[in-house]
């Protein structure tokens, strides 16, 4: 497996934990805002970084559909 696919799905399942959600459900909302891949191609600036601001730029990409930065 990819090392992108398992930061990927360590970040779903803390992103979930944050948000008090289910993983489940928390990749069916990035589905369908249309975020999903463009987290997956993050890789390089999240796992570099505090698991934080991953969090926020998640957040920006679901509220506006831009990366916050």
């Amino acid at each position: 497996m990819p090392e992108e696919m398992k930061f990927f799905m360590y970040l779903l399942e803390y992103y979930a934990s944050y948000r008090g959600e289910k993983t489940g459900d928390v990749l069916k909302e990035w589905d369908e805002k249309g975020i999903t891949q463009a987290v997956y191609d993050n890789y390089w600036g999240y796992h570099t970084e505090r698991i934080e601001n991953a969090f926020i730029d998640i957040d920006s990409l679901l509220a506006t559909g831009k990366h916050a930065w």
